[in-house]
């Protein structure tokens, strides 16, 4: 799937006259601009080509089609023949996304041998549960397949269901007609009954309807939208909050997965897809986890052909039951859920793959407005957000112009009488991609390692995005680069909790990016203006952090002094803070800002004592000055000597990466580290970096004692960034921990108490749900002090 449709090309041929409009316009102008956009682009044939591929049902991105079904089945069959199983399994999962739900192949439904054959390589690779569910939807299209029911009892044999293993096995042996199949069948039945010695009731068969909920708690704090003087709308609350308390929980307004995770994370509950992943029957596009999420999307399930056999009169109650249970339809759309946000973008048109995820969930949004509503007031009915549009870029004004038009195109084919294509229309679009831009949240996963061992430092906890939403109390919290909230995610459930304590009135900001520790404050505000289009002033932009000083700072020239020496761009911001600090009063009692003199602590005394005893401490911050000391440091020389050891540092990141760590190149990354020591200042975070890759390196060649102090070095640097109990601190310790406990280092103990002691504070209950890890990383620390 491109990147850029031909949307994006028709930017070049919009005439300048009009992008000189667009350019100037504010929120006032988007009327006239959007009446003007629209008269262009319905002249235009490229863009009619366009809207033609987007929106016309007939091209399929996954057109049905039953001779690349049976071509994907028969290369499937081939692959497993030869052990092939990884390959095979893909090759029937595309061939679902192809088949029709009639086709037959040899008398038998196409789509459920496809379910069949999938279920067989299930087995083989030892994924039971993936296989009783294929098992399942193979029976829920044809009940009397014999094959289905022998596969299921072999699975739930192995799941020790001895139960249902036999239940499956018995009908499985009364629906076979092939006499040496049979005699399989009773070799089987007797082997599983032999080993059956309790009979398993319903509740214990595998949970086929697989929910990610995890644990949860309740919440009793209240919070309310209020008014800030610097940043408009926001959430505060009313009451004092405790550190660590779940303040809120909320389902989506609108959501939608990115374009780079639709092959490999579900459209509905956005968690990774199992082996045993299943399409939307109809177009074939969107991939769930199971038949619940592919329901609550509105997606169509297999059918179910409830085809009694006459062959059923001659089983028992009891397995006439067990066959009713396993191929009734039993799958419902819960109530949270009443609308269904892929029932309309059905029946293979392209634009919800192809447009911009923002372009994609203000179609979603669109279409739920009008579903709630039953006169055409679009917006009326979605959630009130703040919005820039003025500061957006020519670029993205454009692009909001030209995709507005074409999404209202595109919804014609759904709702045809709800969006009448005119200026007033696309107008009102354009504001609503403006408020997404500003207020939409990414739903991330958290991608961590399963086994703790000497090889695990090599995986650091990621939080990978993997889908955007609008929330609509959620999307209103304010953005802080030092945030005093967290958000998480518990499958498109939005859990806000608080990281520390926070006053009555006192706004409730998370961080949207980068936060102080991470990037420099020049960075953050570059970042944050582009992306979201306001100039941060939140607490962390307006006070003086030790972070923002150390960052990227050189050490003084002068061995006796642990003062920095700043270039020349974080200088000017230190200026320009101190300055702002005294010079503007505060702007209200809720986002107090601190005076000069209140700006030191122990650890910027410790590297900047002298500027800050000073009258005008602002006159003293120069470029290649200690802020100590006062001694002068020769930065062009400096930035040139630690360039040198970049390629040693960058060839062992490749040989990490390929687990191919050369003796030379381990000696040669140490050597550039006593250069970077030499000349960066110790809280340098580029120190860090390279002590962390190091440590990664000294694991994998297993000198376990070498990676562990390596390990504990990066990690007292980046305690100095984000503070001792922040997350970023307790992924870290993740590696340390693991370390340990290859060496059998009671410390792991203290340790692993301490990670979970941050993921508490930032996941509460769920942090378990979310991190499977931390119960096996304490029962292996308790275990060693037993």
């Amino acid at each position: 799937m491109e990147s850029k449709t031909s949307l994006d090309m028709i930017m070049f041929v919009v005439p300048s006259t009009l992008q000189g409009q667009i350019k100037e316009s504010t929120e006032d102008d988007i009327l006239s601009t959007a009446c003007a956009m629209l008269k262009f682009l319905r002249r235009l044939p490229e863009f009619k080509h366009s809207i033609k591929n987007f929106a016309d049902p007939e091209r399929f991105f996954y057109k049905k089609n039953k001779k690349y079904a049976l071509d994907l089945k028969k290369s499937g069959n081939d692959c497993f023949s030869r052990g092939l199983y990884c390959k095979a399994l893909s090759l029937y999962s595309q061939a679902l996304r192809v088949a029709p739900s009639s086709a037959e192949d040899g008398g038998k439904n196409l789509v459920a041998m496809l379910y069949l054959n999938r279920a067989l390589v299930l087995l083989n690779m030892g994924l039971l549960v993936e296989c009783v569910r294929d098992c399942n939807r193979a029976l829920a299209i044809s009940p009397s397949y014999s094959k289905a029911w022998y596969r299921r009892g072999k699975a739930n044999a192995s799941l020790e269901n001895y139960g249902d293993a036999v239940r499956d096995l018995q009908v499985a042996l009364n629906m076979e007609q092939s006499l040496n199949e049979k005699k399989k069948i009773e070799n089987e039945l007797k082997s599983v009954s032999y080993q059956h010695k309790d009979t398993l009731s319903s509740q214990d068969r595998p949970n086929e309807n697989k929910s990610s909920s995890g644990t949860d708690e309740p919440h009793q704090i209240k919070i309310e939208c209020v008014s800030t003087p610097t940043k408009g709308k926001g959430m505060a609350s009313m009451s004092e909050i405790p550190k660590a308390s779940l303040i809120h929980t909320e389902e989506p307004y609108a959501a939608i997965i990115l374009k780079e995770h639709r092959e490999t994370h579900c459209h509905f509950c956005f968690n990774r897809l199992p082996a045993d992943m299943i399409p939307c029957s109809c177009c074939g596009s969107p991939l769930y986890c199971s038949e619940q999420c592919l329901k609550q999307d509105g997606g169509q399930t297999i059918g179910n052909n409830s085809r009694s056999c006459a062959i059923h009169e001659t089983l028992s109650d009891e397995l006439k039951k067990h066959i009713a249970d396993i191929t009734s339809a039993n799958v419902s759309a819960s109530d949270n859920h009443p609308f269904f946000e892929h029932r309309h973008e059905c029946h293979g048109v392209h634009w919800p793959a192809v447009f911009p995820p923002d372009v994609v969930l203000a179609g979603r949004m669109l279409v739920k407005s009008t579903e709630q509503t039953e006169h055409r007031s679009y917006l009326s009915k979605t959630p009130v957000l703040t919005h820039h549009y003025a500061e957006l870029s020519l670029e993205k004004k454009l692009e909001f112009h030209i995709y507005s038009v074409a999404l209202i195109y595109c919804l014609q084919n759904s709702h045809r009488s709800e969006f009448p294509i005119n200026g007033e229309t696309v107008a009102k679009v354009i504001t609503l991609l403006s408020m997404i831009t500003t207020n939409s949240m990414a739903i991330v996963r958290m991608e961590s390692p399963d086994v703790y061992g000497p090889d695990s430092i090599t995986t650091s906890v990621e939080q990978v995005r993997v889908a955007q939403a609008i929330y609509s109390a959620g999307s209103m919290f304010n953005h802080s680069c030092l945030p005093n909230i967290h958000a998480y995610f518990l499958s498109r459930t939005l859990k806000v909790r608080s990281t520390e304590f926070v006053a009555a009135g006192c706004p409730l900001e998370l961080s949207y990016g980068p936060q102080v520790g991470e990037w420099h404050w020049y960075s953050r505000l570059e970042h944050l203006k582009d992306k979201y289009a306001f100039l941060c002033r939140c607490r962390g932009c307006t006070e003086i952090n030790l972070p923002d000083l150390v960052l990227s700072a050189f050490r003084c020239v002068k061995p006796d002094c642990f003062g920095v020496i700043l270039g020349k761009a974080t200088a000017q911001y230190i200026k320009f803070v101190i300055d702002y600090v005294r010079d503007v009063p505060p702007m209200s009692s809720s986002e107090p800002h601190m005076q000069v003199e209140k700006l030191k602590d122990e650890e910027i005394d410790k590297v900047a004592g002298h500027v800050f005893e000073l009258a005008r401490c602002s006159d003293q911050i120069k470029p290649a000055s200690c802020l100590r000391c006062g001694s002068s440091r020769d930065l062009d020389a400096s930035y040139a000597t630690i360039e040198e050891p970049g390629p040693d540092i960058e060839k062992l990141e490749r040989e990490i990466f390929h687990d191919e760590i050369q003796t030379d190149t381990l000696s040669d990354a140490l050597r550039a580290l006593d250069v970077l020591r030499s000349t960066l200042h110790p809280y340098n975070k580029k120190i860090a970096q390279v002590e962390d890759n190091i440590a990664h390196a000294f694991s994998l060649v297993g000198e376990l004692e070498l990676a562990l102090d390596h390990c504990k070095a990066s990690i007292e640097i980046l305690e100095k960034h984000y503070g001792p109990d922040h997350v970023a601190i307790a992924n870290e310790l993740v590696k340390l921990a693991s370390i340990q406990l290859s060496l059998g280092d009671q410390s792991a103990v203290e340790i692993s108490n301490r990670v979970e002691a941050i993921f508490l504070q930032y996941y509460g209950s769920h942090a378990n749900t979310i991190f499977p890890f931390l119960q096996d990383l304490k029962t292996q620390a308790r275990e060693l002090v037993q």
